[in-house]
């Protein structure tokens, strides 16, 4: 059997009262994240975005194979074409793709086919996953469990960007495969979705609703 490489694991133990005080913060933080759709075109430190998608980058993959890809767009004109080629989609989609059930489900969310927020943002953060990957000799080597690895590494960005203070909201027109046309990435990565980042526009507003409680999303085996 091949040998492979260890190291000790670096892990800051603590008490349980912190720990207990560390878990309610993190849920009370981020029981405040919402989608926001009014975002304001204030300039953010590239910096930021590129801790989160480091973050992001730290997200369990199967057999550690990192997935994925963040394509970073913050060029005004290239967010116009953006826009234009997702409201194209949404036309279709609100027109004639969507069901009846699917539609009525939307209301309540007031969403429609445009999506100013493509431009207005500061930063759009396309998330591709990545079915295949080449190796040095230039071989393409399948990935495993990818969009289960990607889907943690998406949730783990909007994490980190709304730690970081930033409003997000994520976008999915359908299809997307314009994405790739526009941010020149191979066909062999499937665009998943669009994360818009940036500060929400004065006096934004949000949809009211509930999330469930945790008797609704969870359940206990055990003592």
């Amino acid at each position: 059997m091949t040998k492979f490489k260890t190291t000790a694991l670096d892990f800051d133990e603590q008490e349980p009262e912190s720990m207990l005080s560390a878990s309610q913060q993190f849920y009370d933080q981020m029981r405040k994240r919402r989608t926001v759709r009014d975002f304001s075109s204030r300039a953010v430190d590239s910096k930021i975005i590129e801790n989160a998608i480091l973050a992001a980058g730290t997200a369990p993959s199967g057999a550690n194979q990192q997935p994925w890809h963040f394509a970073v767009v913050n060029d005004i004109d290239l967010k116009k074409q953006i826009r234009v080629a997702a409201e194209q989609e949404e036309r279709e989609f609100y027109a004639h793709r969507a069901s009846d059930e699917w539609l009525k489900a939307l209301a309540h969310l007031g969403t429609d086919a445009n999506k100013p927020f493509l431009e207005t943002a500061p930063y759009l953060i396309v998330v591709f996953q990545k079915k295949f990957t080449l190796d040095d000799q230039g071989k393409r080597q399948k990935n495993y469990y990818t969009p289960e690895s990607v889907g943690i590494a998406s949730g783990m960005l909007i994490t980190a960007l709304h730690l970081s203070g930033l409003a997000t909201l994520t976008h999915t027109p359908s299809p997307m495969r314009f994405l790739n046309t526009l941010l020149n990435r191979p066909s062999e990565e499937r665009p998943m979705m669009v994360v818009v980042a940036g500060y929400p526009a004065d006096m934004a507003e949000v949809p009211v609703i509930n999330k469930y409680n945790l008797s609704q999303i969870a359940s206990f085996n055990g003592q």
